[in-house]
Order: C-alpha cells, then sequence, then structure tokens
C-alpha cells in the first residue's frame, strides 16, 4: 500500500523484486490487446498469476508505478482527459473522495463483485470503484527495546501520550503520507471532531517525531526493523502495518521463531484499497477484464505475500504464516468515506498548524 505495504519492507532486505509483472513505464499503450495498469510503487503481484491472467483474457498485462498513493492519485486526477492507462488501482478510503469528485473512474460492475464483503463495498448506487484488499494502520513497537528497558509496550491511543513513552514515537507527516493520514484519521475516530487536536498536543509534548514518510520512518528511525537497527533507528514505535510483523519474519535472512516487533492494537485504522476503470481508458474492454481478475480468488489469495495486505472476497484464503505475525486489528478505528471526504482537508491543515509548526 504506497508508503504502506511490506513489499517495501521485503525490498529493503533485498529479498523480493517489485516488478513482476513486466514493465515500469510511461505513456499509454495504443496496443488494443494490452491493457494498462496505474498504480502507486507498492503493486506487486506473482509472476504465474499475471501468466493466468493474460492466457485466460487474451491481454497482455503493462504496468506503470507512479509514486506514493497520493501522488499517484494526483497525477491520474490531473491526466484524466488523456489517462496514462485502463485501470487504476491503489486510491485507498482516506482519499477516495478526491478521486470520485474529480469524476476519474467511469462505472464498471466487475463479476464477482457480490463476492466481495458487504462491510467492504461502497459506491453501490454508481459502481465506480472495486474494493481489491483491506489492511490496519497500527503502531508498532521494537519487542526487544521495551524488554530491555522492562517497560510495558503502549496498547492504546490513550498510552501514547503517557510520560512512560515521551520521545519514543515516530510517525508520518499526515500531508504528505497515507499511513500517516490514516494515523490521524484514527485518532480522530477515536477522539472526535473536537478531541483529536488536544489529543495531537499530548503527543506534542510527549515528544512524537514526525518525518516525511513511512520509508524514512520504519527503514532510519524506528529500532525494531532490520534497516532500522542497520541505520541506527532510536524510536521503539513507529506508526506502520499490522502485516509489518510478518515481513520482519518472512524476509529475515535467518528467520526467527517470533516476530521481533508487535502491534498496538488499539491504535489500528483499517484502510480500504480500490480500484477502477479510468474515465477516457483507451482500452476499456481490457480494464473491465482485468477488474475481473482483481476479484477472482487466485489473485486475492496471492495478495497476502505479495503486498501484505488482506483479500476482500469471501471465502479467500491466507496464509498461515501471514496470520500468525500479522493478524487482522480486531476493532480497528474507522471512518465512513463522507466523513472523512468533508472534513479531510481542514483536519490535515489544521494537524499540520498544531504539530509542524
Amino acid at each position: 500500500m504506497h508508503n504502506k505495504t511490506l513489499v517495501a519492507v521485503a525490498a529493503g532486505l533485498g529479498l523480493l523484486a517489485l516488478s513482476a509483472c513486466g514493465a515500469t513505464d510511461s505513456g499509454s499503450s495504443s496496443d488494443p490487446k494490452t491493457v494498462t495498469l496505474v498504480s502507486h510503487d507498492s503493486w506487486n503481484v506473482s509472476k504465474s498469476v499475471v501468466k493466468d491472467f493474460e492466457k485466460r483474457s487474451g491481454y497482455k498485462l503493462r504496468v506503470l508505478k507512479d509514486g506514493d498513493a497520493g501522488q499517484a492519485v494526483n497525477k491520474a486526477i490531473l491526466t484524466k482527459d488523456n489517462p496514462q492507462g485502463d485501470v487504476f488501482f491503489g486510491v485507498d478510503n482516506t482519499l477516495l473522495s478526491r478521486a470520485l469528485d474529480n469524476g476519474l473512474f467511469q462505472p464498471y460492475e466487475p463479476k464477482g463483485a457480490g463476492s466481495v464483503r458487504p462491510e467492504n463495498r461502497v459506491d453501490q448506487d454508481k459502481h465506480r470503484v472495486t474494493p481489491v484488499d483491506t489492511g490496519d494502520i497500527c503502531v508498532n513497537y521494537d519487542k526487544a527495546w521495551f524488554s530491555a528497558h522492562k517497560l510495558t509496550p503502549p496498547q492504546t491511543f490513550a498510552d501514547l501520550a503517557k510520560p512512560a513513552y515521551k520521545n519514543l514515537l515516530v510517525t508520518e507527516n499526515a500531508a504528505t503520507s497515507s499511513p500517516g493520514l490514516g494515523f490521524l484519521l484514527g485518532s480522530a475516530a477515536e477522539y472526535g471532531d473536537q478531541g483529536w487536536p488536544e489529543y495531537w498536543k499530548k503527543l506534542k509534548a510527549n515528544g512524537v517525531k514526525v518525518v516525511d514518510g513511512w520509508e524514512q520512518a520504519y527503514y532510519q528511525e524506528f529500532s525494531g526493523s532490520s534497516e532500522g537497527r542497520k541505520a541506527g533507528g532510536d524510536r521503539p514505535l513507529v506508526v506502520s502495518y499490522a502485516s509489518s510483523p510478518p515481513a520482519e519474519v518472512i524476509y529475515a535472512k535467518k528467520r526467527p521463531a517470533t516476530a521481533p516487533t508487535g502491534v498496538a492494537q488499539g491504535t489500528c485504522f483499517r484502510q480500504t484499497e480500490y480500484a477502477g476503470l479510468l474515465s477516457n481508458a483507451k482500452n476499456p474492454e481490457g480494464g473491465k477484464a482485468l477488474l475481473d481478475f482483481l476479484l477472482t480468488r487466485e489473485f486475492q489469495q496471492d495478495m497476502p505475500l505479495s503486498m501484505f495486505v488482506y483479500p476482500v472476497v469471501e471465502g479467500a484464503a491466507v496464509p498461515a504464516d501471514f496470520t500468525e505475525y500479522g493478524p487482522a486489528a480486531e476493532h480497528p478505528e474507522t471512518l465512513a468515506p463522507d466523513k472523512i471526504a468533508a472534513n479531510r482537508d481542514q483536519w490535515v491543515s489544521a494537524w499540520t498548524s498544531l504539530v509542524l509548526k
């Protein structure tokens, strides 16, 4: 998930190539038998799955990775009259209203849409976007650090503002980072429209550190990640994902018996990613075939260990390693899309003035 998924963790460990499905270039293809997917940098899928799509559909899949989620969405909006591709994947619930309000997508209800879990469905009257995956933005903690300091890791938003955790948390800028924005929205869901600013005043007074994006926070500042340890990171708390711990296990050079990091379950915000058929797509039929494929059980079951996210289709299996080391949050914070749409920009502006100035 764009400065989000733990595909980036794997890449940082040097053990996984991100481009598993061909080209990562610019410009739209004029070949009627090629379908172009535009996505954020963390798109990843197994080569065998891509081959199956191409064999079944008769279309060759071409992928254009276009930065993190916010950057990719904004560029897609700017180029909507002459889009770079046919399908866009990776707009999440924190930015969905911006894409819909700007007419980024045209209606299409994919085959298999009825198998999507009801709680993940949106825009049911127009079918402009298709839910593809979910994940949880959560504070992660460095187990070894807390053990060495004989301190119980925090578990809730309220815990993070306690004196015991002063100068321990690093988070991402809510104006530039998807997980940073998700953490802000989680605090707004927890404390309400009037309460979240006071909460952030407490976090600021308690020494929260803000950096531009997830990679800097997780790879450089966080003491619990393999890369963070190499970089001398000294913050044992970081805003990341519930799927971060299994990535630390699965892609470790020497696999540990348990995950070196844990998740503060009371700090999670549920994130859902969507795909849609771009307005003015040059190959709308190919785009529809691709959207159909994104909801097949084959693709859905490939996502957990390719993009470290959970499937949205009923009955799609999740690998045991994934659920053992990174179970989805039981009671994540959520906000309705219209609530996010009505408040996101003013909340980010207020957050920036409050925390960064």
